[in-house]
């Protein structure tokens, strides 16, 4: 692939990120907001766990070259986030891994990155912890520890899908080890 092609495959796989985490955070926002209405928020669960998938996908096609093994199983944690009954965790660690992996490249700006790595980490200590009750009980959207756990995450992907929209990402470096003399 030529290096054109590249940057404009990278352009494209970052805009459709930034749409879909736009597009993900509206359904799943909205699906709080109508809990009562099972068929609309049956049809926006759907369209969440397609979100998450298309997120991995993409997300997987930017930072690859900065780990393979780390993208893959970032993906992966997507992928389970789409169909698991316990997403959050799967999300939050997939977050985690693709955000040091986004980092690790410069592939975004490094303060963004940071702030992902930090609400990442922060939620995959404390979704554990709500789920076996040791911290302000079980995970519930109307508990206040709940919303400010996962503010700086929203706060982290309406900025990146912003960023990703009008942006891009930076062409990756891979990260291989120099070839050593013989």
């Amino acid at each position: 692939m030529t290096t054109r092609t590249t940057e404009t495959s990278h352009l494209i796989y970052a805009r459709v990120a930034g749409f879909t985490f736009l597009f993900y955070i509206a359904a799943g926002i909205t699906s709080l907001a109508l809990a009562g209405r099972t068929n609309v928020t049956d049809v926006l669960a759907l369209l969440t766990s397609f979100s998450a998938l298309v997120l991995g996908v993409t997300l997987y096609m930017i930072t690859r070259e900065q780990g393979p093994a780390l993208a893959m199983l970032a993906l992966t944690c997507r992928v389970l986030e789409a169909v698991s009954g316990e997403a959050a965790i799967f999300f939050a660690v997939g977050s985690m891994l693709f955000s040091w992996l986004l980092l690790r490249g410069r592939l975004i700006p490094v303060a963004l990155a940071w702030l992902c790595v930090l609400a990442s980490v922060l939620l995959v200590v404390i979704l554990p912890l709500q789920l076996a009750g040791l911290l302000g009980g079980p995970t519930s959207w109307s508990a206040s520890i709940t919303w400010l756990v996962w503010l700086p995450m929203l706060v982290f992907e309406v900025v990146l899908a912003l960023w990703l929209l009008i942006k891009g990402v930076a062409m990756p470096t891979p990260n291989v080890a120099p070839p050593r003399a013989a």
